[in-house]
């Protein structure tokens, strides 16, 4: 089964990379739906928060600490948003766990 993160984490498609780490990468989303869209993605594939071991667990809540800390290197200084789709109905449409973090306007529940 072929997944397009794990193949943006092996390198084998290009992706604008912001920070990279042993557990995580931050890439530009392709698809912005605001002035700042990163995606935020574990560098273990696994498709839903549930499926997380609990290190893995540990290893997100990390990620999220690391954003707020590099949030002016980021351009998140007047706030962020971060979203994490679960399953199809909620928009879901790579099957490897991700989190989008939106910022760089005033955010409404539509974006």
């Amino acid at each position: 089964m072929s997944c397009i993160f794990c193949d943006i984490i092996e390198g084998n498609i290009k992706s604008e990379r912001v920070y990279e780490d042993e557990n995580c990468i931050i890439i530009k989303d392709i698809e912005p739906i605001a002035p700042i869209h990163y995606l935020m993605i574990p560098k273990k594939h696994y498709s839903k928060l549930e499926e997380a071991s609990v290190s893995e667990a540990m290893e997100l809540s990390f990620m999220l600490n690391k954003l707020g800390q590099m949030k002016k290197e980021l351009g998140l200084e007047e706030g962020y948003r971060i979203i994490i789709n679960q399953g199809k109905n909620a928009g879901q449409t790579v099957d490897h766990l991700h989190i989008h973090v939106l910022a760089g306007k005033e955010l409404n529940w539509q974006v």
